[in-house]
C-alpha cells in the first residue's frame, strides 16, 4: 500500500466517524420536531463519496509521489471541515434535516456562506486526486458531484426559505 491508500483509509475512517456523529444529531433533532427533506437524493451522495475513495483506492498506484502542496490543501481542508461540522454543533447531519422554529446558524463560516460544507467537499473531491495527479478521477467526480450538489442545495435552500418565511432569520 503506497501513501494514497493510507490516506483513502484514514478519510474513509474520518468519514465513518462523521457518520456516526451525523447519526447521533440526527435522532437528536428528530426528536425535537425536526424532519427529514429531500432524502432521494442522499443515497447518490453516499455512493459518489464511496466510489470516489475506491477509484483513488484501486485507481492511483501506490508508488505515485504526492504534490506536497496539494496534499497541504487537502489537510488545511480537512481543519476547514472540521471547522464547519463544529460550527453547526448538534444541527450538524449529512442528511437535510430541519426542526421548524429553529434559527438558522450564523456562527464560523456560516456567517458569510450559506453552505461552507459543500465547497470544502467540492474542493475536496478535486484537490486528492490531483495531489496524485489522477486529474480523470478530480474531474470525472468533481462534475458528478456538481450535478448532485445543485440538486441538494435547490432542495436544502428550499426548505431554509421555509422556515425563513416562517420568520426566522438566517
Amino acid at each position: 500500500m503506497g501513501l494514497v491508500q493510507w490516506i483513502v483509509v484514514a478519510v474513509a475512517l474520518a468519514r465513518l466517524a462523521e457518520l456516526a456523529h451525523s447519526r447521533r444529531n440526527q435522532a437528536r433533532l428528530l426528536a425535537r420536531g425536526g424532519h427529514e427533506v429531500g432524502a432521494g437524493h442522499y443515497p447518490l451522495i453516499v455512493l459518489l463519496h464511496a466510489a470516489w475513495l475506491a477509484a483513488l483506492f484501486f485507481g492511483v498506484p501506490g508508488a505515485v509521489a504526492p504534490n506536497w502542496l496539494l496534499l497541504a490543501s487537502f489537510l488545511i481542508l480537512q481543519g476547514l471541515r472540521v471547522w464547519v461540522i463544529a460550527s453547526l454543533g448538534p444541527n450538524w447531519t449529512t442528511r437535510i434535516i430541519t426542526v421548524p422554529g429553529e434559527r438558522l446558524s450564523q456562527r464560523g463560516p456560516y456567517r458569510w456562506m450559506r453552505h461552507p460544507n459543500y465547497a470544502v467537499v467540492a474542493a475536496e473531491i478535486a484537490v486528492l486526486p490531483l495531489a496524485f495527479g489522477a486529474w480523470q478521477i478530480a474531474l470525472g467526480f468533481s462534475l458528478a458531484n456538481a450535478g448532485l450538489l445543485a440538486w441538494r442545495i435547490a432542495i436544502e435552500n428550499r426548505a431554509l426559505a421555509e422556515r425563513s418565511e416562517a420568520g426566522n432569520s438566517h
